[in-house]
């Protein structure tokens, strides 16, 4: 069974309004996401919410996933992290973890739990472009027990990668999968970047 957590509690400070309701290709950001996990292979998706949770959450109507809160979404991510793996199936043997302000189509996605089903014992598998690690993320099921425990002050996700560093395996893939969307100015990149490529198709 694969899992998969989707954060989507962040403030969006920078960005200046929910990254998870900003539009991708005509719909919110965040139902994109949840689509790519499920066309990818994802068999659960859990859908970490908090801030203006309420509204993100009628934007995702008719999908299927999970929504669980983070009360404390204003201290970190890793409380999101923590909320997202605690409503992960015990019977899950990878765990995908994606932000929402990551936009990743399920081909990549996909590519990253075919890495880490090939490599049975690995921790871990992520993609890798240019000598740099992006997302998303795939995780051993068993590690979800570290992921309950993850905390700002430990790195949180980074944190546990680095515990298991000698036994991650690398994804090799385009640059999109180092896309970050933190900022009103890199969202207009983007989306100018992926009209191109739609116009070049």
């Amino acid at each position: 069974m694969i899992s998969s957590i989707l954060l989507a509690a962040g403030m969006s400070t920078r960005m200046g309004e929910p990254k998870a309701l900003l539009d991708w290709g005509g719909e919110p950001l965040a139902r994109y996401q949840i689509r790519q996990l499920r066309e990818a292979g994802a068999d659960e998706v859990i859908v970490v919410l908090g801030h203006r949770g309420d509204e993100i959450h009628r934007e995702l109507r008719g999908l299927q996933y999970r929504g669980v809160l983070n009360p404390t979404y204003q201290l970190g991510r890793a409380g999101s992290l923590r909320a997202g793996a605690k409503a992960v199936s015990a019977e899950a043997e990878a765990i995908v973890i994606l932000n929402v302000d990551q936009p990743r189509a399920a081909a990549l996605i996909r590519a990253v739990i075919e890495a880490k089903a090939r490599e049975p014992s690995a921790a871990a598998a992520r993609p890798a472009h240019g000598g740099r690690h992006g997302h998303p993320v795939a995780l051993a099921g068993r590690l979800r027990g570290e992921l309950l425990e993850a905390s700002d002050g430990s790195a949180g996700l980074r944190g546990v990668l680095a515990a298991h560093a000698d036994a991650i395996v690398d994804a090799p893939c385009g640059a999109e999968c180092l896309l970050d969307l933190n900022t009103r100015e890199e969202y207009e990149a983007a989306l100018a970047a992926r009209a191109a490529d739609a116009a070049g198709a």
